[in-house]
Protein backbone atom coordinates (compact mmCIF):
# COMPACT_ATOMS: atom_id res chain seq x y z
CA UNK A 1 0.00 0.00 0.00
CA UNK A 2 1.40 3.39 -0.94
CA UNK A 3 -1.44 5.89 -0.43
CA UNK A 4 -4.54 6.52 1.65
CA UNK A 5 -6.67 5.43 -1.30
CA UNK A 6 -5.11 1.99 -1.05
CA UNK A 7 -6.41 1.71 2.51
CA UNK A 8 -9.97 2.18 1.23
CA UNK A 9 -10.01 -0.81 -1.13
CA UNK A 10 -12.96 -3.12 -0.49
CA UNK A 11 -10.86 -6.12 -1.51
CA UNK A 12 -8.01 -4.95 0.77
CA UNK A 13 -5.51 -6.37 -1.73
CA UNK A 14 -3.04 -3.54 -1.10
CA UNK A 15 -2.89 -4.40 2.60
CA UNK A 16 -3.19 -8.18 2.41
CA UNK A 17 -2.73 -9.54 -1.16
CA UNK A 18 -5.28 -12.34 -1.14
CA UNK A 19 -8.09 -13.14 -3.53
CA UNK A 20 -10.05 -14.32 -0.49
CA UNK A 21 -9.76 -12.51 2.80
CA UNK A 22 -8.54 -15.00 5.39
CA UNK A 23 -9.47 -13.70 8.81
CA UNK A 24 -8.10 -16.76 10.61
CA UNK A 25 -6.13 -19.84 9.53
CA UNK A 26 -3.86 -21.28 12.22
CA UNK A 27 -2.44 -24.39 13.86
CA UNK A 28 -2.81 -25.11 17.59
CA UNK A 29 -0.15 -27.09 19.45
CA UNK A 30 -1.33 -28.19 22.91
CA UNK A 31 1.11 -29.13 25.65
CA UNK A 32 4.20 -27.80 23.85
CA UNK A 33 7.26 -28.88 25.89
CA UNK A 34 5.09 -28.85 29.02
CA UNK A 35 1.43 -29.65 29.71
CA UNK A 36 0.82 -26.03 30.75
CA UNK A 37 1.94 -24.39 27.49
CA UNK A 38 -0.20 -24.02 24.33
CA UNK A 39 0.93 -22.44 21.05
CA UNK A 40 -1.11 -21.00 18.18
CA UNK A 41 0.74 -20.26 14.92
CA UNK A 42 -0.77 -18.57 11.85
CA UNK A 43 -3.26 -15.89 10.95
CA UNK A 44 -5.44 -15.19 13.97
CA UNK A 45 -7.73 -12.66 15.54
CA UNK A 46 -6.39 -11.89 19.03
CA UNK A 47 -9.15 -9.95 20.78
CA UNK A 48 -8.27 -8.33 24.10
CA UNK A 49 -10.54 -6.34 26.40
CA UNK A 50 -13.84 -6.83 28.21
CA UNK A 51 -15.89 -3.90 26.86
CA UNK A 52 -18.53 -4.46 24.17
CA UNK A 53 -16.75 -4.02 20.77
CA UNK A 54 -15.03 -0.76 21.79
CA UNK A 55 -11.77 -1.88 23.37
CA UNK A 56 -8.86 0.51 24.00
CA UNK A 57 -6.63 -2.47 24.92
CA UNK A 58 -7.35 -4.31 21.64
CA UNK A 59 -4.34 -3.16 19.60
CA UNK A 60 -2.74 -6.34 18.25
CA UNK A 61 -4.80 -6.77 15.07
CA UNK A 62 -5.24 -3.86 12.63
CA UNK A 63 -8.62 -2.14 12.64
CA UNK A 64 -11.00 -2.87 9.77
CA UNK A 65 -12.89 0.42 9.41
CA UNK A 66 -14.62 -0.33 6.09
CA UNK A 67 -17.96 0.05 7.92
CA UNK A 68 -17.57 2.71 10.61
CA UNK A 69 -20.70 1.43 12.37
CA UNK A 70 -19.37 -2.12 12.67
CA UNK A 71 -17.49 -1.26 15.85
CA UNK A 72 -14.68 -3.55 16.92
CA UNK A 73 -14.04 -5.24 13.57
CA UNK A 74 -10.39 -6.17 12.94
CA UNK A 75 -8.29 -7.98 10.36
CA UNK A 76 -6.41 -11.12 11.29
CA UNK A 77 -2.63 -11.04 11.78
CA UNK A 78 0.08 -13.60 11.10
CA UNK A 79 1.27 -14.21 14.63
CA UNK A 80 2.68 -16.56 17.23
CA UNK A 81 0.66 -16.73 20.45
CA UNK A 82 1.61 -18.68 23.58
CA UNK A 83 -0.61 -19.34 26.60
CA UNK A 84 0.93 -20.60 29.83
CA UNK A 85 -1.39 -21.78 32.63
CA UNK A 86 -0.09 -21.41 36.16
CA UNK A 87 -2.58 -22.30 38.90
CA UNK A 88 -5.46 -19.82 38.36
CA UNK A 89 -3.38 -17.47 36.22
CA UNK A 90 -3.12 -17.39 32.43
CA UNK A 91 0.01 -15.78 30.97
CA UNK A 92 -0.18 -14.84 27.27
CA UNK A 93 2.60 -13.75 24.96
CA UNK A 94 2.12 -12.61 21.35
CA UNK A 95 4.66 -11.90 18.61
CA UNK A 96 3.61 -10.35 15.26
CA UNK A 97 6.55 -10.07 12.83
CA UNK A 98 5.01 -7.89 10.11
CA UNK A 99 3.18 -4.57 10.49
CA UNK A 100 -0.22 -4.27 8.79
CA UNK A 101 -2.03 -0.90 8.60
CA UNK A 102 -5.72 -0.42 9.34
CA UNK A 103 -8.15 -0.23 6.44
CA UNK A 104 -10.32 2.86 6.02
CA UNK A 105 -13.95 3.40 4.95
CA UNK A 106 -14.71 3.33 1.24
CA UNK A 107 -15.54 6.43 -0.81
CA UNK A 108 -17.12 9.42 0.90
CA UNK A 109 -17.21 7.64 4.27
CA UNK A 110 -13.44 8.12 4.53
CA UNK A 111 -14.14 11.74 5.47
CA UNK A 112 -15.12 10.49 8.94
CA UNK A 113 -11.40 10.09 9.69
CA UNK A 114 -10.11 12.93 7.53
CA UNK A 115 -7.56 15.19 9.18
CA UNK A 116 -7.67 18.96 9.07
CA UNK A 117 -5.41 19.90 6.17
CA UNK A 118 -2.92 22.80 6.24
CA UNK A 119 -4.21 25.88 4.42
CA UNK A 120 -2.67 28.72 2.45
CA UNK A 121 -4.33 32.13 2.88
CA UNK A 122 -6.20 33.47 -0.15
CA UNK A 123 -4.95 30.67 -2.43
CA UNK A 124 -7.04 27.57 -3.14
CA UNK A 125 -5.83 23.97 -3.01
CA UNK A 126 -6.99 22.32 -6.24
CA UNK A 127 -5.66 18.80 -5.59
CA UNK A 128 -4.35 16.68 -2.73
CA UNK A 129 -2.00 13.73 -3.11
CA UNK A 130 -0.78 11.55 -0.28
CA UNK A 131 1.82 8.84 0.20
CA UNK A 132 2.35 6.39 3.05
CA UNK A 133 5.71 5.68 4.68
CA UNK A 134 5.48 2.10 5.92
CA UNK A 135 8.08 0.75 8.34
CA UNK A 136 10.90 -1.31 6.87
CA UNK A 137 10.19 -5.03 6.65
CA UNK A 138 12.73 -5.83 9.33
CA UNK A 139 11.87 -7.26 12.74
CA UNK A 140 13.43 -4.28 14.50
CA UNK A 141 11.15 -1.90 12.55
CA UNK A 142 7.93 -3.77 11.76
CA UNK A 143 7.48 -6.36 14.53
CA UNK A 144 5.23 -5.93 17.55
CA UNK A 145 4.81 -7.96 20.74
CA UNK A 146 2.47 -8.07 23.71
CA UNK A 147 1.96 -9.76 27.07
CA UNK A 148 -1.10 -10.31 29.21
CA UNK A 149 -1.76 -11.84 32.62
CA UNK A 150 -5.34 -12.78 33.53
CA UNK A 151 -7.34 -14.62 36.15
CA UNK A 152 -10.81 -14.83 37.69
CA UNK A 153 -11.37 -13.56 41.24
CA UNK A 154 -14.78 -13.87 42.91
CA UNK A 155 -16.65 -14.23 39.60
CA UNK A 156 -14.87 -11.21 38.09
CA UNK A 157 -12.44 -11.58 35.18
CA UNK A 158 -9.34 -9.39 35.46
CA UNK A 159 -6.38 -8.85 33.15
CA UNK A 160 -3.34 -6.61 32.86
CA UNK A 161 -1.67 -6.22 29.46
CA UNK A 162 1.24 -4.56 27.66
CA UNK A 163 1.62 -3.88 23.91
CA UNK A 164 4.68 -2.59 22.07
CA UNK A 165 4.24 -1.80 18.38
CA UNK A 166 2.85 0.85 16.08
CA UNK A 167 -0.38 2.77 15.71
CA UNK A 168 -2.25 1.24 12.75
CA UNK A 169 -3.70 4.61 11.67
CA UNK A 170 -1.40 7.04 9.83
CA UNK A 171 -0.16 10.36 11.20
CA UNK A 172 0.96 13.38 9.19
CA UNK A 173 4.73 13.55 8.62
CA UNK A 174 5.03 16.37 6.07
CA UNK A 175 2.89 18.61 3.85
CA UNK A 176 4.33 20.31 0.77
CA UNK A 177 2.52 23.06 -1.15
CA UNK A 178 3.34 22.98 -4.86
CA UNK A 179 2.54 26.19 -6.73
CA UNK A 180 0.73 26.00 -10.08
CA UNK A 181 1.11 28.58 -12.85
CA UNK A 182 -2.32 30.09 -12.09
CA UNK A 183 -1.37 30.65 -8.43
CA UNK A 184 -3.33 27.71 -7.12
CA UNK A 185 -1.76 24.96 -5.06
CA UNK A 186 -1.32 21.22 -5.13
CA UNK A 187 -0.82 19.67 -1.72
CA UNK A 188 1.36 16.59 -1.21
CA UNK A 189 1.05 14.81 2.13
CA UNK A 190 3.36 12.18 3.59
CA UNK A 191 1.97 9.95 6.33
CA UNK A 192 3.67 7.49 8.66
CA UNK A 193 2.79 5.06 11.46
CA UNK A 194 4.23 6.12 14.84
CA UNK A 195 5.49 3.73 17.47
CA UNK A 196 3.53 3.36 20.69
CA UNK A 197 3.32 1.35 23.89
CA UNK A 198 0.01 0.56 25.59
CA UNK A 199 -0.51 -0.55 29.19
CA UNK A 200 -4.02 -1.94 29.62
CA UNK A 201 -6.27 -3.13 32.41
CA UNK A 202 -9.79 -4.53 32.27
CA UNK A 203 -12.35 -6.39 34.34
CA UNK A 204 -15.85 -7.76 33.85
CA UNK A 205 -18.44 -9.46 35.98
CA UNK A 206 -21.89 -8.94 37.43
CA UNK A 207 -23.43 -7.13 40.36
CA UNK A 208 -26.64 -8.99 41.09
CA UNK A 209 -28.33 -9.40 37.71
CA UNK A 210 -26.52 -6.43 36.13
CA UNK A 211 -23.50 -7.13 33.98
CA UNK A 212 -20.72 -4.58 34.43
CA UNK A 213 -17.33 -3.99 32.83
CA UNK A 214 -14.52 -1.48 32.69
CA UNK A 215 -11.44 -1.19 30.52
CA UNK A 216 -8.66 1.34 30.25
CA UNK A 217 -5.44 1.81 28.29
CA UNK A 218 -2.53 4.17 28.90
CA UNK A 219 -0.86 5.13 25.61
CA UNK A 220 2.83 6.01 25.67
CA UNK A 221 4.14 7.72 22.52
CA UNK A 222 7.09 9.79 21.37
CA UNK A 223 6.81 13.46 20.52
CA UNK A 224 6.09 13.63 16.81
CA UNK A 225 6.34 16.67 14.51
CA UNK A 226 5.05 17.38 11.04
CA UNK A 227 6.78 19.74 8.60
CA UNK A 228 4.84 22.08 6.32
CA UNK A 229 6.83 23.28 3.29
CA UNK A 230 5.52 26.56 1.86
CA UNK A 231 6.84 28.27 -1.31
CA UNK A 232 7.80 31.96 -1.36
CA UNK A 233 9.17 34.30 -4.02
CA UNK A 234 12.86 35.13 -3.67
CA UNK A 235 13.30 38.86 -4.31
CA UNK A 236 15.57 39.93 -7.16
CA UNK A 237 16.05 36.31 -8.31
CA UNK A 238 12.66 35.72 -9.91
CA UNK A 239 12.33 32.24 -8.50
CA UNK A 240 10.56 30.41 -5.69
CA UNK A 241 12.09 28.73 -2.71
CA UNK A 242 10.58 27.02 0.36
CA UNK A 243 10.47 27.72 4.03
CA UNK A 244 9.46 25.09 6.56
CA UNK A 245 7.05 25.34 9.46
CA UNK A 246 7.23 22.72 12.19
CA UNK A 247 4.14 21.75 14.14
CA UNK A 248 3.43 19.18 16.86
CA UNK A 249 1.29 16.20 15.83
CA UNK A 250 1.76 14.22 19.05
CA UNK A 251 2.93 15.97 22.21
CA UNK A 252 4.54 12.82 23.63
CA UNK A 253 2.50 13.01 26.84
CA UNK A 254 0.77 9.82 28.03
CA UNK A 255 -2.98 9.75 27.41
CA UNK A 256 -5.66 7.44 28.77
CA UNK A 257 -8.63 5.92 26.95
CA UNK A 258 -11.29 4.03 28.87
CA UNK A 259 -14.73 2.44 28.71
CA UNK A 260 -17.37 1.90 31.39
CA UNK A 261 -20.42 -0.22 30.61
CA UNK A 262 -23.34 -2.25 31.90
CA UNK A 263 -26.17 -4.39 30.56
CA UNK A 264 -29.40 -5.75 31.98
CA UNK A 265 -32.25 -7.99 30.84
CA UNK A 266 -35.69 -7.08 32.21
CA UNK A 267 -38.23 -9.71 33.19
CA UNK A 268 -40.34 -8.93 30.10
CA UNK A 269 -37.37 -9.84 27.85
CA UNK A 270 -36.13 -6.37 26.97
CA UNK A 271 -32.34 -6.07 26.97
CA UNK A 272 -30.43 -2.78 27.40
CA UNK A 273 -26.72 -2.18 26.87
CA UNK A 274 -25.07 1.16 27.74
CA UNK A 275 -21.45 2.29 27.54
CA UNK A 276 -19.44 5.43 28.11
CA UNK A 277 -16.24 5.74 26.05
CA UNK A 278 -13.48 8.32 26.39
CA UNK A 279 -11.38 8.34 23.23
CA UNK A 280 -12.40 6.69 19.96
CA UNK A 281 -10.03 4.51 17.94
CA UNK A 282 -8.67 7.34 15.74
CA UNK A 283 -8.23 9.94 18.51
CA UNK A 284 -4.75 10.62 19.92
CA UNK A 285 -3.36 12.97 22.54
CA UNK A 286 -4.79 14.24 25.82
CA UNK A 287 -6.51 17.23 24.18
CA UNK A 288 -8.10 15.27 21.33
CA UNK A 289 -10.09 12.59 23.18
CA UNK A 290 -13.86 13.02 22.90
CA UNK A 291 -16.63 11.51 25.03
CA UNK A 292 -19.07 8.98 23.57
CA UNK A 293 -22.31 7.57 24.96
CA UNK A 294 -23.70 4.40 23.41
CA UNK A 295 -27.02 2.76 24.21
CA UNK A 296 -28.99 -0.07 22.61
CA UNK A 297 -32.40 -1.60 23.40
CA UNK A 298 -33.42 -4.95 21.93
CA UNK A 299 -35.89 -7.79 22.38
CA UNK A 300 -36.13 -11.27 20.87
CA UNK A 301 -39.53 -12.47 19.63
CA UNK A 302 -41.12 -15.62 18.20
CA UNK A 303 -38.76 -18.09 19.88
CA UNK A 304 -35.72 -15.94 19.06
CA UNK A 305 -36.48 -15.95 15.32
CA UNK A 306 -36.70 -12.12 15.32
CA UNK A 307 -34.69 -9.53 17.20
CA UNK A 308 -36.19 -6.05 17.38
CA UNK A 309 -33.92 -3.07 18.03
CA UNK A 310 -36.21 -0.01 18.20
CA UNK A 311 -33.36 2.24 19.30
CA UNK A 312 -29.59 2.09 19.12
CA UNK A 313 -27.45 5.22 19.11
CA UNK A 314 -23.99 6.68 19.62
CA UNK A 315 -23.66 10.28 20.82
CA UNK A 316 -20.41 12.22 21.07
CA UNK A 317 -19.56 15.52 22.77
CA UNK A 318 -16.37 17.19 21.54
CA UNK A 319 -16.55 20.36 23.69
CA UNK A 320 -18.48 20.41 26.96
CA UNK A 321 -18.20 24.21 27.16
CA UNK A 322 -20.26 24.62 23.97
CA UNK A 323 -22.28 21.44 23.54
CA UNK A 324 -24.86 22.82 21.09
CA UNK A 325 -22.11 23.53 18.54
CA UNK A 326 -19.94 20.47 19.29
CA UNK A 327 -21.91 17.25 19.21
CA UNK A 328 -22.54 14.26 16.98
CA UNK A 329 -25.26 11.62 16.73
CA UNK A 330 -25.67 8.39 14.77
CA UNK A 331 -28.36 5.81 15.34
CA UNK A 332 -31.65 4.29 14.32
CA UNK A 333 -33.80 1.17 14.38
CA UNK A 334 -32.88 -2.34 13.26
CA UNK A 335 -34.73 -5.62 12.67
CA UNK A 336 -32.90 -8.97 12.57
CA UNK A 337 -34.46 -12.19 11.26
CA UNK A 338 -33.00 -15.69 11.81
CA UNK A 339 -34.76 -18.12 9.43
CA UNK A 340 -32.00 -20.72 10.00
CA UNK A 341 -29.48 -21.22 12.79
CA UNK A 342 -26.60 -20.02 10.62
CA UNK A 343 -28.42 -17.32 8.63
CA UNK A 344 -29.10 -13.74 9.74
CA UNK A 345 -30.97 -11.13 7.68
CA UNK A 346 -30.80 -7.58 9.03
CA UNK A 347 -32.34 -4.32 7.93
CA UNK A 348 -32.23 -0.91 9.50
CA UNK A 349 -31.22 2.71 9.17
CA UNK A 350 -28.68 5.21 10.46
CA UNK A 351 -29.63 8.85 10.98
CA UNK A 352 -26.57 11.03 11.41
CA UNK A 353 -26.21 14.63 12.55
CA UNK A 354 -23.68 16.83 14.28
CA UNK A 355 -21.83 20.10 14.56
CA UNK A 356 -18.21 20.99 15.20
CA UNK A 357 -15.23 18.73 14.61
CA UNK A 358 -16.15 15.12 15.35
CA UNK A 359 -16.53 11.81 13.53
CA UNK A 360 -20.31 12.07 13.04
CA UNK A 361 -20.50 15.73 11.99
CA UNK A 362 -18.08 14.94 9.15
CA UNK A 363 -20.53 12.41 7.64
CA UNK A 364 -23.83 14.03 8.66
CA UNK A 365 -25.05 14.12 5.04
CA UNK A 366 -24.76 10.35 4.65
CA UNK A 367 -27.92 9.01 6.33
CA UNK A 368 -28.44 5.47 5.13
CA UNK A 369 -30.76 2.48 5.10
CA UNK A 370 -29.22 -0.98 4.84
CA UNK A 371 -29.92 -4.65 4.30
CA UNK A 372 -27.27 -7.14 5.47
CA UNK A 373 -27.19 -10.90 5.04
CA UNK A 374 -24.77 -12.97 7.14
CA UNK A 375 -24.21 -16.70 6.80
CA UNK A 376 -21.92 -18.45 9.27
CA UNK A 377 -20.31 -21.80 8.55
Amino acid sequence: VSSMTGLQSRAKETVQPWGVEFREAYVDIYGFLTDNLDLRIGRQRIAWGTADKLNPTDNLNPDDLEDIFNFGRHLGSNALKANYYWNDWTLTGVFIPIFTPATLPYGDWASAFQMNLPQMPNMPIVSVKDSLLLPEQRLSKSASFAFKIARTIADFDFSLSYYNGRDDLPLLKSATFLLNENFTYRLHLQMFYPKMQVIGIDWAGSVGSVGVWAEGALFLTHKEYSYVHVPFLVKNKNRFSYYTQRQVELDGKPYFKYVLGADYTFKNGWYVNAQYLHGFVHERGTKNLNDYFLVRFEKKLFNDAIKLVPFGAAITISDWHDVKHNYGFAGGPELDYYPLDALEISMGAFLIDGKGDNIFSKVKNFDEAFVKITYSF
